[in-house]
């Protein structure tokens, strides 16, 4: 095993650059396409969501960001101030801005690749008041994760599907301020099954250079085909100046929505390596946007994005203690058994008293999960979103459609 303490600077570095952004979706009652199961303490609002955010900031110390969902966060006659207002009441900044291009009936063949120039119309300018509500909240981030496809061979012309994205995707690159990225997400399949229109990395690469220079690469480590070699793609990125950020959550066999690193931690671990391999050889720290994109029907919402934080700063610190001189020295000499059995090392080397170190250091919590359970905050708003709902006449539970 690795002597972990003799990385404690470094530890304690990189969990001090670890930001993590949280979804205000994933404390709301969400589910599969099947059905949904209600939880007393899932958020009803916009102002649940900030407050239970705000609860996971101060045990983990890392999340002071939430991602917003455009037509799930904001309503008519609320003003972007407002909003903006609110959050820093919560101690949070609002992060990402996620349009919605998947719910309105007309999107039924498409948005942005639809063949009506009228429906892409109508997808891009929804798409611009995005973008003009990002600037007006001062996020700095717009994500597109796009469900355009089809279900059967001829359906639509491929190449003009593609054609149309460029120009739509061109056009908004026109209309972000200096400070704003667009990141591109890609999705092999669902909700589409013949094909998808950003179905992989090389897809949104492509995209995201022709649509400018403030465009880069989501990669959501749920998005991918089984056994597929998420930590190369990573590389592969980075050395391209191109990543842009994670959706974090893992899975089973396809999108199954799943806690980080719940199937597969060292998967994680290896992307961690990767990113601070890239650092520790080019000497440059990449901007990478890291958010949850997670929607628990089973396990408790708080909970679970309590859980996946502490995972990624326990991974993140084990990646930290790998010894990148030692490693390309076994790299040149070709010692293939002595290579991987540095990264296992790591990868299996009890790193926890470092970050519970650096946690105290922080003035939070060693334990943020059971410092949650003890903290009486859920038995709270179990008992006044419960009352809550019943006065709102909301019933909870059945179709998620």
């Amino acid at each position: 095993m690795n002597d972990a303490s003799k990385y404690a600077s470094r530890v304690a570095a990189v969990l001090n650059d670890l930001t993590i952004e949280l979804p205000s979706w994933g404390f709301a009652d969400t589910g599969t396409r099947f059905g949904k199961f209600g939880q007393d303490s899932a958020a009803i609002d916009f102002t649940d969501k900030l407050s239970d955010a705000s609860h996971v900031n101060r045990l983990t110390g890392c999340c002071p960001k939430l991602a917003v969902h455009v037509l799930w966060d904001f309503s008519a006659n609320q003003q972007p101030a407002e909003v903006k207002s609110q959050a820093e009441q919560h101690g949070l900044r609002i992060g990402s801005i996620n349009p919605n291009l998947f719910q309105d009936q007309q999107y039924k063949y498409g948005s942005l690749c639809h063949p009506d120039a009228k429906i892409r119309e109508h997808a891009v300018q929804h798409c611009i008041d995005s973008i003009k509500l990002g600037q007006a909240v001062d996020s700095r981030v717009v994500t597109l994760w796009l469900a355009d496809g089809s279900n059967y061979p001829g359906q639509d012309n491929l190449r003009a599907r593609k054609g149309r994205l460029q120009e739509c995707l061109q056009t908004l690159h026109g209309h972000l301020s200096s400070e704003q990225s667009f990141l591109l997400e890609y999705k092999p399949f669902e909700p589409a099954f013949y094909h998808t229109d950003l179905a992989d990395w090389g897809m949104s690469l492509a995209l995201a250079r022709a649509m400018g220079p403030q465009a880069k690469v989501l990669v959501d480590t749920g998005h991918h085909y089984q056994s597929q070699n998420i930590e190369q793609i990573v590389a592969w990125l980075l050395d391209e100046g191109m990543l842009g950020g994670f959706h974090f959550n893992d899975r089973r066999y396809a999108d199954d929505d799943l806690t980080l690193a719940s199937i597969d931690p060292y998967q994680i671990f290896r992307i961690f390596y990767e990113i601070l391999s890239y650092a520790h050889d080019t000497g440059r720290t990449p901007t990478i946007e890291y958010m949850i994109d997670q929607s628990h029907n089973l396990k408790p919402k708080i909970e679970a994005m309590i859980q996946t934080v502490m995972t990624a700063q326990e991974l993140v610190a084990k990646a930290a203690i790998v010894d990148f001189d030692l490693l390309a020295d076994l790299q040149a000499r070709q010692d293939i058994v002595g290579c991987e059995r540095h990264l296992k090392q790591a990868f299996f080397t009890d790193v926890s008293g470092l970050v519970t170190a650096w946690r105290v250091e922080q003035g939070i919590s060693p334990d943020p999960l059971t410092a949650h359970r003890e903290s009486g905050y859920l038995e709270v708003i179990e008992k006044e979103r419960r009352q809550r709902r019943q006065e709102l006449g909301i019933v909870t539970g059945g179709s998620y459609a």
